[in-house]
């Protein structure tokens, strides 16, 4: 993703965003190639605080020992109960051998990515248990660094949302999606404003 013409796009089209651009610089967006790796941690991070999920994360990659994340053949072979023992809840664990057992079966491909559409490649992920459309979104945004993706369902992004307009509640979807499409076809940079604009950026 070209971010100066991101932000320049932005400013001309909404001087909200310009003021946003202005006060907090220019967003951080770094592509991860190890796929499998993202996603895991996707799951690990599900619904924890940065600190926590980190934390957790480590402990995880420590049952390897391995100087590069392990493949999904090696996770399969690490029982239940020792994924527990490293602060994973039942069902996180159970998502991570489920995302492993397809991934090793080749029953998520994401081999051909440059070729799939946003709407394409969520539809692949939401095939494991505990990947829905908010980590799909994530996967798009902090991984591949797609240029227009929006996530909706968001909390900060809601809460981002609603301070930009001096709203007194969050915001409908509707209300959202409308405003939003002045953003396109850069509404990954944007978002990255709204969730600074509450309380700083994103971490992933």
């Amino acid at each position: 993703m070209e971010i100066q013409k991101a932000l320049n796009y932005l400013r001309k089209s909404d001087s909200r965003m310009g003021r946003l651009i202005d006060e907090y610089g220019p967003p951080e967006f770094n592509p991860i190639n190890n796929y499998y790796e993202s996603l895991v941690r996707s799951i690990v991070y599900q619904q924890l605080s940065g600190k926590a999920a980190s934390t957790i994360f480590g402990r995880f990659k420590n049952l390897f020992n391995s100087k590069s994340f392990p493949k999904s053949k090696d996770v399969l072979t690490i029982p239940h109960k020792t994924l527990r023992s490293v602060g994973l809840s039942h069902q996180k664990a159970n998502y991570i051998r489920d995302l492993s057992d397809k991934w090793e079966k080749g029953e998520v491909d994401l081999s051909n990515l440059d070729q799939l559409s946003d709407e394409e490649i969520s539809t692949e992920l939401i095939k494991v248990k505990g990947i829905g459309q908010w980590t799909a979104d994530m996967f798009l945004m902090f991984t591949l660094v797609r240029p227009d993706v929006f996530p909706f369902g968001d909390l900060g992004i809601q809460k981002g949302f609603m301070g930009l307009n001096k709203m007194d509640r969050l915001p409908t979807p509707k209300e959202m999606e409308m405003e939003a499409d002045m953003w396109r076809p850069y509404r990954t940079v944007a978002a990255w404003y709204l969730w600074k604009l509450v309380d700083g950026p994103f971490k992933w």
